[in-house]
């Protein structure tokens, strides 16, 4: 009786790879910089330490978010959108505060 192969590892984990990495890191720190200027009564050490800290886990937790994508390219294309924007509201922010 043979037994079914296991999937060959897929191709375009690299690119998941990169694409997590590389564009989870902007994505981090666009959600860190809209919680600084969406918690302006926050003291400010809290609202920093806060702000450096969130950074890992959501750079870490898109990383992992970027395998459950079926191609690199949508890998990319999602997370590079997401990326523009969340920096383009963060823009419009710093714009409408006058900072």
């Amino acid at each position: 009786m043979d037994t079914p192969k296991p999937p060959p590892i897929q191709r375009d984990w690299v690119t998941k790879s990169l694409a997590g990495t590389l564009l989870g890191f902007g994505l981090a720190l666009s959600v860190s910089g809209l919680f600084v200027r969406l918690s302006p009564d926050m003291a400010l050490s809290v609202k920093g330490q806060l702000a450096m800290w969130m950074l890992a886990p959501v750079w870490l937790g898109t990383l992992a978010g970027s395998y459950f994508f079926s191609s690199g390219l949508r890998a990319w294309l999602w997370l590079g959108g997401t990326n523009l924007l969340l920096a383009g509201v963060l823009v419009v922010l710093s714009a409408a505060s006058g900072g």
